[in-house]
């Protein structure tokens, strides 16, 4: 029998974004529907997205699930989605990104080949015609760049993109850590502990997918700040460790205090010259002084924020 696949799509006031990413997965080809179901959920304090899935349940051509989390938290809403997902396999899509339609079957075909627990895909970030400044960089850094052909990975990426085996996750039904609730990275505490169990990745080069950021991210002011939380993350994994990974963390910190030291002078020398590719050097400085500043004060929380 055909594994069953459900598609999850966690959303939180984004309708029109929710509308196309869930249409796109309503056209994907190669795969049987009847494997199919999309299990959308709601992180919103009042079920804000509940009309509009309601309404794409009518036009889908598999099964459509509404799950509504309150208590805010990227962690929080996709265990509840897993927790009602019926797949043996779990594709994962952002309410920000749009997949061609034959997404989930280059997904299916690279774990099928390589046996992979887990297979992440290119995601290509593409931003409006009225974004001139900086346009390049923003592109860039909504993108997920990887290897130029398919094949097993020593490395992990984030969630979004992603197709998961149930059986080789920890907890098949809450696998993401509500400690990454606010700050993210839920997805790299998981990857990073299922690889220390022997977990096989996978690099599947054709499966991409468009990201197209809300314009309120498609500024220096989000990317920087999200630069420097991204630089956090190495960091705070090694202190997260069980037991700590000390001689990890002042590495980390090290090589931040140098990258943040060399990149932010370059920075300053390139804004004095007005060089065009100036963002790309405030970004490396920001994820080096994150490895160096990442605990307490210094976090910066990007998600849990839901409007009563």
């Amino acid at each position: 029998m055909s594994e069953q696949i459900s598609l999850i799509i966690p959303t939180q006031r984004r309708l029109s974004g929710l509308s196309t990413a869930a249409r796109s997965l309503f056209a994907q080809q190669g795969v049987e529907r009847s494997r199919l179901e999309l299990v959308v959920v709601d992180n919103d304090q009042q079920p804000s997205a509940r009309e509009t899935v309601e309404a794409l349940a009518v036009e889908a051509p598999f099964p459509v699930v509404y799950v509504h989390e309150p208590e805010p938290g990227v962690a929080n809403a996709r265990n509840a989605a897993m927790a009602r997902a019926q797949g043996d396999l779990i594709a994962f899509l952002d309410d920000d990104e749009e997949a061609p339609s034959s997404w989930l079957a280059d997904l299916l075909s690279t774990r099928s080949a390589l046996n992979a627990d887990v297979v992440f895909g290119p995601v290509r970030g593409r931003a409006p015609p009225q974004i001139t400044r900086h346009r390049d960089y923003l592109e860039t850094f909504f993108s997920r760049l990887g290897p130029p052909s398919s094949g097993l990975i020593e490395g992990y990426y984030g969630c979004g993109n992603s197709l998961l085996r149930r059986a080789a996750l920890p907890d098949p039904h809450a696998p993401f850590s509500a400690l990454r609730n606010h700050t993210g990275g839920e997805d790299d505490l998981l990857f990073g502990q299922m690889k220390a169990h022997g977990a096989r990745f996978a690099w599947s080069a054709e499966a991409f997918v468009w990201e197209d950021p809300v314009l309120n991210r498609l500024s220096l002011d989000y990317t920087i700040r999200r630069a420097f939380a991204y630089g956090q993350g190495p960091s705070a994994a090694c202190a997260a460790a069980t037991p700590p990974n000390y001689p990890g963390l002042v590495f980390w910190m090290a090589q931040g205090l140098v990258q943040a030291g060399v990149f932010g002078l370059l920075a300053g020398f390139k804004w004095l010259i007005r060089a065009p590719d100036l963002a790309f050097t405030l970004d490396r400085a920001a994820r080096g002084l994150g490895k160096t500043l990442w605990w307490g004060p210094f976090k910066i929380e990007f998600y849990g924020r839901s409007a009563a």
